[in-house]
Parts: C-alpha cells; sequence; structure tokens
C-alpha cells in the first residue's frame, strides 16, 4: 500500500531567528514568530498542518467513523442526572436524544412536580461554534439565577442573571470574570470574581447590585500579588460570603455575614508563606484543614468564628504521616472526612456527639470514592460516587443515621453488550532508579496473554499534586476491546501518595516525574505486558510536558505519542508575565528569572532539548484559543521537531481552530477528537476495524 506520507510533504515553517536573552545566556528561537494569533502567515501554516494531518490519516475516516460511532452508541443519549434538593427545589440535569448539550431543570418540592426549564444549553449554543455554560447561582428566594457563558473557550465568562418567574434575563451583562457567582442573603447583592484582561489572572472580587449599572458595581477585594489567585463562594451553612486567595504553596482568607453584605470583609488569618488552609462554618466554629506546623498530609483543627488568628486554632484531627486529609463534608449531625491512604480514597464518618467514627468499606485497588454534591447541610445522606477502571460511574446515597447505601444510578453502557466481568483491572509497583516504588493501575480485556506483543497506552499527569484516580471510560472500550492494556502512572508531581509525593515531583525534583514515567514503562516490558514497539504513551497539558521530556530522554521505548495541549516551551513561557498562568506557577516549576532554576528549567524544557536523532510516531492536538496552554508551544514544538529529527515517522499536528484548553464543546464533537487519536494509534499497530 502507497504511504500517505508519499503524497504530501510535510509543512515547513520559515525560520525567522529570535534571539532570547538572560543571564548571559543566549537561546535562539527560529519559531517564535508563531505566538501571533492575528497572523495570516501563522493561521495559514496552522491551516497547512492540519491539512497534512488529514492527508496522513486520510485511510483512517472509515475507522475514525466506526470509532465515532461505538463511542457515541455507548452512551445513553435520553439521560438524566440524579436530582438533589436545595432549599425547597429538586434540581436536575438532562440530556435529549441527538441533542449536544445539557438541559438544567428544576421542580418545587416534589420530582411530580411540574418541570421548570431553567437553561436548555442547545438553544444557547445554537450560531456558536464552542459554547459552555459556566457556573449557576440560584437567589435564596429561589426567583433569580446568576450564569454565565463562553462563546469563545478561553476560559473568560460573562455573567447574566435570569429572572425565572418571568424568564426575562436582565440587561445585566458582567464580561471577562470566572464565571462564578454568590448570592447574599438579601436577594440583591451578587459577588463575582474578575480577571485581568492580559493575563486572565483572577484577580478582583467585585459586588453587583440588582438593578443598577455594571460600571457603578462596587471593588471589595484586589488581590495584587500576581503569584495569587482569588475567588468567592458561600459557606455551606449559608451564613457567610468567604474571599479566598491562594497561591501554590500559601493561602488566606476573608469573610463576612452573608446577611450584611455591605459590611467590610474580615481577614481570617494573615498569608504566611508555606501556610496552606482552607475553611468550612459549622455553628459558632469554623474548620480548617492545614499543613501548620509541618503537617505535611494536613491535619484540621477548628476555631471561635471571633476568634479566627492562628493562635487560637485548635486540633481536632492531628496530622498522620501516611494519611492525607484531602476534604471534608460538614452536615448538622456528622463529619466526613475524605482522606487518602497508600493511593486509595477512603470515607471517614465522624458523629458531631462523639458516637461514631468508622470508615465505610472499600474493597478494590484500582477504585476511585468520591464525595459528591451534598448541598443540604440538614441532610443525613451522604451523597458519594463510586468508580473502578472496570466499574461505572455510581452515585450512592448513603445514610449517616441508618448505615445503609442506595444506588442512585449506575452508568449505563448501551451498546456492545458491556459485562464489567470481561474486564480486569489490577494495581502493580515499578521501582524507579532512585528505588521508590511507583503505583500503575492497569486494565484490559480478560484473555489476554502478557508476552510482550501487547498494544499498551500509558498515560500520567504528574503536576500541581493534581491525582489521577483510576475510573472508568465507556470510550476506553473501544481500545481495550480491540486488545489494548491500559495503564496509569502515578508518577511523582501528583499526590496519588500523599503530599510529600508531590513536593517530589516539582521545582528542583521536576525531572522524578519524568523518570518515573520512563521507569514504569520499562517495567512494563520487562515484565512483558508490552514491549518497545508496542507501547505508547498520552499525555496532555503539563502531561504534554512530561511527553515532550520522556521522548527527548527515552525515544526508543515508545512507537507512538500522543501530546495534548502540551507545555512544551517552559522557559520561554514562563519568562512571559503577560501569559495567563505565569506568574502563579513560579512555585510549581520555579521562577526562571533566578539563575538557578532557568538552568534547571532549560535540563528538561522539551523544545530546548530536541537533538538530532529518532523519535517516535506523534499527533500533537492544541486548540487556537487555549488560555491554559497557548496554541503555539505545540505549534512551534513540531516545526522544530520537523526540523531536527533523523526518522521517517509520522509528526502530526492538528488544532482546533473553535475551541481552547478543554477541547470542542459538546458531548458528541468532542468524541471526534478522540476518534482522531485512537485511530492514530491503531493505525499504527496496523488495526483498521
Amino acid at each position: 500500500m502507497l504511504k500517505d506520507s508519499a503524497v504530501i510533504n510535510p509543512p515547513k515553517a520559515t525560520k525567522i531567528p529570535h534571539e532570547l536573552n538572560i543571564h548571559g545566556d543566549t537561546r535562539i528561537d527560529n519559531y517564535y514568530w508563531l505566538n501571533n494569533r492575528e497572523s495570516k502567515e501563522v493561521y495559514d501554516y496552522l491551516k497547512a498542518e492540519n491539512d497534512y494531518t488529514n492527508v496522513i490519516l486520510n485511510h483512517t475516516k472509515n475507522l475514525r467513523n466506526t470509532l465515532f460511532e461505538e463511542m457515541k452508541g455507548r452512551i445513553k443519549e435520553n439521560d438524566t442526572s440524579v436530582p438533589y434538593k436545595l432549599n425547597g427545589y429538586w434540581y436536575l440535569t438532562r440530556y435529549e436524544e441527538g441533542k449536544d448539550y445539557p438541559i438544567y431543570t428544576r421542580r418545587k418540592e416534589s420530582l411530580d412536580a411540574v418541570e421548570e426549564i431553567l437553561f436548555d444549553c442547545n438553544e444557547m449554543a445554537e450560531g456558536h461554534s464552542y459554547f459552555k455554560l459556566g457556573g449557576i447561582s440560584i437567589s435564596p428566594d429561589n426567583n433569580m439565577a446568576a450564569f454565565s457563558t463562553d462563546i469563545i473557550s478561553r476560559r473568560k465568562y460573562t455573567i447574566h442573571i435570569k429572572n425565572l418567574i418571568t424568564g426575562e434575563v436582565l440587561s445585566d451583562k458582567i464580561e471577562n470574570t470566572t464565571g462564578g457567582s454568590t448570592w447574599a442573603n438579601d436577594n440583591e447583592t451578587l459577588f463575582y470574581t474578575m480577571k485581568d484582561p492580559v493575563t486572565l489572572r483572577s484577580n478582583k472580587i467585585f459586588k453587583h447590585k440588582l438593578n443598577t449599572n455594571i460600571v457603578d458595581d462596587k471593588e471589595v477585594y484586589h488581590e495584587s500579588d500576581e503569584t495569587f489567585n482569588t475567588f468567592v463562594y458561600k459557606s455551606k451553612s449559608k451564613k457567610y460570603i468567604i474571599i479566598g486567595s491562594s497561591s501554590t504553596l500559601s493561602t488566606e482568607y476573608r469573610f463576612l455575614n452573608a446577611d450584611t453584605p455591605d459590611q467590610e470583609f474580615k481577614i481570617f488569618q494573615e498569608r504566611t508563606q508555606d501556610l496552606e488552609y482552607s475553611i468550612a462554618h459549622y455553628n459558632n466554629h469554623f474548620y480548617i484543614i492545614t499543613n501548620k506546623d509541618n503537617a505535611t498530609n494536613f491535619k484540621l483543627l477548628k476555631t471561635h468564628v471571633d476568634k479566627t488568628e492562628l493562635s487560637h486554632w485548635e486540633e481536632v484531627l492531628s496530622h498522620r504521616k501516611e494519611v492525607l486529609i484531602e476534604d471534608i463534608e460538614i452536615f448538622k449531625d456528622f463529619l466526613v472526612i475524605n482522606e487518602r491512604e497508600n493511593g486509595l480514597n477512603k470515607l471517614r464518618i465522624i458523629s458531631w456527639n462523639g458516637e461514631e467514627d468508622y470508615y465505610m468499606p472499600f474493597s478494590s485497588e484500582t477504585y476511585t470514592a468520591y464525595v459528591g454534591n451534598n448541598p443540604d447541610f440538614d441532610s443525613h445522606k451522604l451523597r458519594y460516587g463510586y468508580t473502578s477502571l472496570t466499574s461505572p460511574n455510581s452515585v450512592i446515597d448513603y445514610d449517616l443515621k441508618l448505615k445503609v447505601s442506595e444506588v442512585k444510578k449506575e452508568q449505563e453502557v448501551i451498546g456492545g453488550n458491556f459485562k464489567k466481568e470481561n474486564y480486569k483491572e489490577k494495581r502493580i509497583w515499578a521501582t524507579a532508579r532512585d528505588g521508590v516504588k511507583v503505583p500503575i493501575s492497569l486494565v484490559y480485556k480478560k484473555g489476554i496473554e502478557f508476552d510482550g506483543n501487547n498494544p499498551l497506552l500509558q498515560y500520567a499527569y504528574g503536576s500541581y499534586g493534581s491525582t489521577i484516580d483510576p475510573s472508568f471510560s465507556s470510550i476506553r472500550l473501544s481500545l481495550l476491546d480491540r486488545g489494548f492494556i491500559y495503564a496509569i502512572s502515578h508518577v511523582r508531581g501528583g499526590e496519588y501518595l500523599g503530599r510529600d509525593w508531590y513536593e517530589n515531583g516539582k521545582l528542583f525534583t521536576k525531572k522524578n516525574t519524568f523518570t518515573d514515567f520512563i521507569d514504569c514503562s520499562k517495567h512494563l516490558i520487562e515484565e512483558k505486558y508490552t514491549s518497545k514497539e508496542h507501547l505508547y504513551a498520552y499525555g496532555g497539558s503539563a502531561g504534554g510536558l512530561l511527553m515532550g521530556a520522556i521522548i527527548n530522554m527515552n525515544p526508543e521505548l515508545y512507537n507512538g505519542v500522543l501530546a495534548a495541549v502540551p507545555f512544551v516551551d517552559v522557559l520561554t513561557t514562563m519568562l512571559d508575565e503577560t501569559i495567563p498562568l505565569t506568574t502563579g506557577e513560579y512555585d510549581e516549576w520555579g521562577n526562571p528569572n533566578d539563575k538557578g532554576y532557568y538552568d534547571y528549567m532549560k535540563s528538561y524544557s522539551p523544545y530546548d532539548n530536541i537533538e538530532a536523532k529518532k523519535y517516535p510516531n506523534m499527533l500533537v492536538t492544541t486548540g487556537l484559543h487555549d488560555s491554559q496552554v497557548q496554541y503555539w508551544e505545540p505549534a512551534k514544538w513540531v516545526a522544530k521537531l520537523r526540523e531536527y529529527k533523523t526518522d521517517n515517522n509520522k509528526l502530526l499536528l492538528h488544532t482546533d481552530m473553535d475551541s481552547g484548553h478543554g477541547g470542542a464543546s459538546g458531548r458528541f464533537e468532542s468524541l471526534k477528537e478522540v476518534a482522531l487519536e485512537y485511530a492514530f494509534l491503531l493505525d499504527l499497530e496496523g488495526i483498521n476495524h
């Protein structure tokens, strides 16, 4: 068969040398010019790359269509969320057959009451190539709803206000926000967060009064430290409006009685370097999750609402070296603590009267349990979610008094005769080069022989302390049913094994993330789960940085790589303070204005370490409007790889010209992107059905 690559030559980006000087070091960036989003030359280059990708993968068109219909066919099109009750109304979200977007509804007091449609996103999305409904905030009297929309995909939301009695959308229109908003208890004051128009950092909190001009909105807080972001929310008890400020290593909160929104916010505890804390209100106390006094995995403290300074904090649950406290959920009669031990989620139940203290039982090693939506403070039912690599997502209500569970809904996988018992899940451990054991979660179809001939897709993220927990995916079945093994490497930089796991995968230990992934790859090969000829790597965003690093370090281990919206031009981005996220990320990557960090980052930055050698087959994806990782990073990376690589392997760049960091909007449109990625992998394996 004639190779597609013989039909068309890949695009060749123009080289225009651009000098970047700092610390006496000069870097020449020949593709710096690609960072001009408004340039016709840039647009034409991205389009040429898309055209090239389309030609190279043209022979997979039927496979892509098959995959799309297959994945879509597993989704129940007429679907409804599990209702939850809040302030006298049952809220639920439903989908209709053939429609891409959700419909938000509610019913008063009873699920048998007349349905009120709050927002039909299918109607709202008409005429837009991208649409996203942001936060919905209902006023305490249930009459008004603040909501937000993004039609560009740069996460710059416009807040609107809808009268739920008349259906009228008011003229109030607040632009350039984070999308969320919070009502005071007077039903007419709305607090919201603005973004810096250039960097998109959330930096100001405003309050808006109904029936007043937006230009008269009052600024109530300005976060001037460029390494911090700010946000606003209401306590679950509905008593306080809370403003938070956070960086990677420290936090600070302010609070205000929600009944008196025109008074001044009071600071809870001033920010201190390396002091992290979060707060929740119950009765006359605030409960505090904090790392105070070197509590690396956090502990739970409390303080009276009138004495919030650090010196008044009292211990409730002490720090435990092996147990990470991730979050708490407060009810009138119970406290629920979301913990993590040895990588596994645990839900601890404690009654306020001291009579109960126990853990909910879970048995698997590849599961995820998480606290769901529990807005009702007075409820004695805990809603939580459960999933594993072979178990579809379940929404479960657990009666905290009766100690009985009720499965409210399990994700339906329709079509294809899915049976969870046809798949196998397990957790194995690889030994990293420094002796540390790194866990890997695996799922595959039963009956596979581990003879080194299995295609395996290895995924990881490994940054910001973000934990990639094992969960079910009906989409992934399209790979598993074609013989793929799927592996999640829980590398350092995430928080799977506690806070130290994160601390040992950032700043001057960032390379542990990369070497952990590589050592997991070697282990999977040594144990004959796969081989170099059949191993594929996948990561997105900061996980795309991981992909860029591993192909520079050990390209021979992988037959193919998927890099989605990859953060690969680390130095240039972290030296540009006008780019969204940059200043707030110094605590994650380091500040390259400091020569020590500059040198370390330069030693692993994927764009700066491309060499003349063989690289794996690669598919790189991005979005033109991405605000998290700008499109030009993957575009420049691909251009430079084309210049240097010495192989004839595929190198493809696909830019979604209508979307940003999260990809296409709509539940079906996004499946086309997945079908493209899967077809790329299957084609490399010679699987065309």
